[in-house]
């Protein structure tokens, strides 16, 4: 069934199809090039070591030994050798080349191991970093494997969820201080711990298939504490130019492990990364996945000690198109059925977030259908938490998406950079709440897409170059209030109806920057109709989009001068919040060269 909120859109016994000057233009009907199942290539035993079965691939594999326990950040060590893959089919031989001199986990002794694997196409791009545990000493056996995580989820001050992914159906153990946290058999399992005392290391293991892995986390401090504590914000780490890891399988491995690495030395808290993860806007569930696989693995090592809140960028699209060459037509939307296929429902089936924002846009004014569900959901993509003192707020400014801007007129779709009405309301009642709590002295809000965009995105994000008439489309009618008219409905709430908003942290456009956003700041355009806001008080844009996708260089807009710091080096931005003090300090993670500081409280 076609949502509601489209038009134009309808179906027949070829599948959904767009009508175009008396022609049919059908759905792009689009296999992936890979899927997750096919990548981690079906592992069996043999007398020798492990079979693979990569599908059709010709290309090469790495491996080598992960040595758990000799490493507080366990990653392969490569052994001198590869494996070729010939058409799907690839071996790695345990017995013969890693034993003895090479034998660095003991599995000849306790007939157990792990080995992570890299592998490569025919032309040397990387695909996918697998992981595969084993026992006994020949012949062997696959063993149940943690293929992805633990991660630290959700961290309060009094408890945690820990989640991982495994390559069969288990049970597990989680083991937290003295607490024992059991797990049914699944898949994928997300395990809460409770009971937890605030501001304390705790060491944790997870216990699957015989293995034991042994990690450590640390509570949030007391609601409200003052003591100092330090978090991190970076966005767009979509696949970068240079070759090798800065393009792995749709994400910029090189920088993310890069990034992460810093983030442990400066001892971060948690770290927020809002959008563009992953290269993304396909038309398949399957290949999306396989790039968020690719973008876990880079933090994984790392991510087992604090948490990663990952938040949706345009490049999370997940898109159903409408294509003809011959008639020069392309139409680009949210995919649907938006409960299983839509990009905000599997981008949270990847992520473990906070579930307390809104249902959806359901219910709003525009709402063709009251009585039925016509609009994705809000959960997992738009949510806020605390930590100590701090709130942070996450918005989803790339909701129910349509990359076809131009388009959305002729079958309605959500538009780049726009916060729709009902996650507007959310926000005003967030920001409320946390106006009204005396644990909270410093409210950050992030988002995707700039408020002031700077350079790459001038002419979209929410400026859209001064042209106020873009606005989303819901069942072939425009929303009531412009891009900019919302931006400045926004403006109002974090400047003048807060006094807590500190910051508000953005990506997008792949450079950092900060912009003042005061009563000074020039923020329309000369020939602006509409009502203008009049801001009180002075907050900062701070975009950092410098996590390694391709550059952008710096634009000419009305707020330039009000503009600092510009620079196209990757960046970790690090905010050191201390009672009433909030102090930013911006490193580049490649050169750890530090290049912006600024007291922003």
């Amino acid at each position: 069934t076609v949502p509601s909120v489209h038009y134009n859109i309808s179906m027949d016994e070829n599948g959904y199809y767009f009508p175009f000057r008396d022609k049919k233009i059908y759905e792009l009907v689009d296999t992936p090039t890979y899927t997750l199942p096919q990548l981690m290539g079906n592992p069996t035993g043999t007398d020798q070591g492990i079979d693979f079965k990569f599908g059709s691939l010709n290309g090469t594999m790495m491996f080598g030994f992960i040595p758990y326990g000799d490493s507080k950040h366990p990653q392969p060590v490569y052994f001198r050798n590869s494996a070729a893959i010939v058409n799907g089919q690839a071996s790695i031989d345990i017995v013969n080349q890693l034993k003895g001199t090479y034998d660095m986990v003991g599995w000849e002794q306790s007939g157990k191991g792990t080995l992570g694997y890299r592998l490569a196409d025919q032309s040397g791009n990387f695909l996918y970093d697998g992981i595969i545990s084993f026992t006994g000493s020949g012949p062997f056996q696959i063993a149940t494997t943690m293929v992805e995580g633990p991660f630290v989820n959700l961290l309060t001050h009094e408890s945690a969820v820990i989640s991982f992914t495994l390559n069969q159906q288990s049970t597990a153990v989680v083991k937290v201080g003295d607490a024992v946290f059991e797990s049914q058999a699944s898949l994928v399992h997300e395990v809460p711990v409770d009971g937890l005392t605030p501001d304390t290391e705790y060491p944790y293991s997870v216990t699957v298939g015989g293995n034991s892995f042994d990690f450590s986390l640390r509570t949030a401090p007391q609601p409200g504490a003052r003591s100092r504590f330090t978090f991190s914000y970076a966005s767009d780490s979509r696949a970068g130019n240079g070759g090798g890891e800065r393009d792995l399988g749709g994400a910029n491995f090189y920088i993310m492990k890069r990034i992460m690495a810093l983030n442990k030395s400066k001892q971060v808290a948690f770290m927020q990364f809002t959008g563009d993860l992953i290269n993304g806007y396909l038309t398949n569930v399957e290949g999306t996945n396989v790039q968020y696989a690719n973008w876990k693995r880079a933090i994984q090592p790392f991510a087992h000690y604090f948490p990663v809140y990952a938040a949706m960028g345009n490049h999370e699209a997940l898109n159903m198109q409408f294509y003809s060459r011959e008639n020069r037509v392309f139409i680009s939307i949210d995919r649907f059925p938006y409960q299983t296929e839509s990009a905000e429902a599997v981008f949270a089936a990847n992520f473990v977030n906070p579930t307390n924002g809104p249902v959806s846009e359901d219910g709003a004014s525009y709402d063709p259908d009251p009585d039925n569900i016509n609009f994705p959901s809000y959960s997992e993509n738009v949510f806020h938490y605390t930590y100590a003192n701090a709130g942070m707020i996450v918005l989803n400014s790339d909701y129910w998406y349509a990359p076809t801007s131009k388009n959305i007129q002729f079958v309605g779709g959500g538009l780049h950079g726009y916060i729709m009405d009902n996650q507007l309301e959310w926000l005003a009642q967030v920001l409320e709440q946390f106006e009204q709590d005396e644990n909270i002295d410093h409210v950050f809000v992030t988002q995707h897409t700039p408020i002031f965009p700077n350079g790459g995105h001038v002419q979209d994000d929410m400026w859209y170059r001064g042209d106020n008439t873009w606005r989303p489309n819901v069942a072939g009618l425009p929303l009531e209030k412009g891009i900019i008219e919302r931006r400045d409905q926004i403006l109002d709430l974090l400047v003048n109806k807060s006094t807590k908003v500190v910051a508000v942290l953005t990506g997008d456009e792949h450079n950092y920057a900060r912009t003042e956003i005061g009563p000074s700041t020039v923020i329309h355009p000369e020939d602006y109709q509409p009502e203008k806001v009049v801001l009180s008080r002075t907050i900062h844009q701070i975009n950092n989009g410098a996590a390694g996708a391709p550059y952008y260089a710096q634009e000419e807009t009305p707020w330039t001068p009000f503009v600092s710091g510009f620079t196209t080096q990757n960046a970790l931005v690090l905010f050191h919040v201390e009672g009433e003090k909030v102090l930013m300090e911006v490193i580049n993670p490649d050169t750890l060269e530090k290049f912006d500081e600024l007291q922003l409280r």
